[in-house]
């Protein structure tokens, strides 16, 4: 009898102090955050659409079913995004002052120890010399989740540094380290068609069906100046810019078109978006989130991104900044 108890006991202990199996944590507090909530999505497929966190009292948790390595993004108020890298059965704990997020402090796991470590060496560099560090963390630490996300994060999103050369060199060497990953695998098939997607190529062949029914084609774009651009309506500045460019579309006489790809979860969300703005141009809304692979032919990985097409189907600019769009209608 007296080891039964013991056993039980053992048992209870070892499940009080982890996170179940097949599950991942989140827990932590904020300074500066007494009350509100912010969102968490997945880049890989680890958690399908767009998952809410509430904070009271400045703390929160929140248990994430989880059966394999993935990555986790936090999307904040503020709209700054900072990454979690999961594990099943594990579990992180997070001490951040809100108004200073790439300061945030993760424990709990190695690749978080390494995540946080890198946001703090670089929480007050300059971008080019956040860069440079980027190259240097990834080449040191190839076999972890953080350097593919860096990787796409310094050499393939951000348009201000992508390096698609640099990227290819990066992620080979990754792929020693990682070589039964499949993210690897697919992310070395989207910077092949990063190449043929970026400023200067034509077009890619796209089809696809809009939340009207109607298909959509590169055919749609032929003759006019148009952008194509990713919004969900848990994102403020690409929500902003779907309804500056619906405006500038009604300016325009016919001679601008427009695509807006949203990665809402629901279409339905998408559908009352489209429907309280009285939107006039097309939104394709498939439900793949981050995984569209409308998004991935045309090399759009992030919210808010964009590209403008000329009048003959050419690339000539990505990732506009919403001010400077009018100029290109001119």
């Amino acid at each position: 009898m007296k080891q039964i108890i013991l056993f039980l006991a053992l048992a209870l202990t070892l499940v009080s102090c982890g996170t179940r199996k097949g599950y991942f944590s989140i827990e932590g507090r904020f300074l500066n955050l007494n009350q509100g909530e912010f969102y968490v999505y997945s880049t890989d497929g680890l958690i399908n659409g767009i998952d809410t966190i509430k904070v009271n009292g400045g703390r929160f948790a929140r248990e994430i079913p989880c059966t394999r390595r993935g990555t986790l993004i936090l999307v904040f108020p503020n709209f700054s995004e900072q990454p979690i890298f999961a594990e099943p059965g594990e579990g992180v704990d997070i001490k951040a002052d809100a108004s200073h997020l790439k300061q945030m402090e993760v424990t709990g796991t190695d690749d978080n120890k390494l995540m946080t470590a890198f946001r703090q060496a670089t929480a007050m560099a300059s971008p080019p010399e956040t860069v440079s560090r980027a190259e240097h963390f990834i080449r040191d630490n190839a076999g972890s989740p953080v350097a593919i996300y860096l990787l796409r994060k310094y050499f393939i999103k951000n348009d201000a540094s992508a390096d698609l050369k640099k990227a290819k060199e990066l992620l080979e060497i990754i792929a020693k380290e990682q070589p039964q990953n499949g993210n690897v695998t697919r992310l070395k098939n989207n910077l092949n068609i990063l190449s043929n997607a970026n400023v200067g190529s034509r077009l890619p062949r796209i089809k696809a069906t809009d939340i009207a029914g109607n298909t959509i084609t590169e055919g749609n774009f032929k003759g006019k100046t148009s952008i194509i651009f990713t919004w969900a309506t848990w994102n403020y500045d690409s929500e902003n810019m779907k309804r500056r460019i619906n405006s500038l579309i009604q300016q325009a006489n016919g001679n601008y078109a427009a695509l807006g790809v949203n990665v809402d979860a629901s279409r339905k969300t998408c559908e009352d978006a489209v429907k309280r703005d009285n939107i006039h141009f097309p939104n394709i809304s498939d439900g793949m989130l981050f995984d569209s692979k409308l998004m991935a032919t045309l090399g759009l990985h992030a919210v808010p991104e964009n590209i403008i097409i000329d009048t003959k189907g050419k690339i000539i600019a990505k990732n506009v900044a919403i001010d400077d769009l009018e100029k290109y209608i001119k």
